[in-house]
């Protein structure tokens, strides 16, 4: 797999939710420079948050994939207190 490449940042991590990718990239000139993006279709990225600590662009990306599980979550009707639990995990 090639690098991803956007506005000069190089993307390093990608988390896929569902059909939602969101990813974390590094700037290659100025590698102090960090953003997490959602990105659609593998060359669309959008709603950029932008950080100048890799730890608190790490922390985002996790953030931004745990909102949209959470909205998933929302739209299915579930959460993960209403799954019933099946097998071994019921005997608990």
């Amino acid at each position: 797999m090639s690098m991803r490449i956007n506005a000069g940042y190089a993307i390093v991590s990608s988390v896929f939710i569902g059909e939602s990718e969101f990813v974390l990239g590094i700037h290659l000139k100025s590698p102090g420079q960090f953003v997490t993006w959602k990105c659609s279709g593998g060359n669309n990225y959008y709603w950029g948050h932008y950080f100048s600590d890799q730890f608190a662009a790490e922390k985002d990306l996790i953030a931004r994939a745990q909102e949209e599980i959470q909205c998933l979550e929302e739209l299915n009707g579930q959460s993960e207190k209403q799954k019933p639990l099946k097998g071994k995990e019921h005997e608990r």
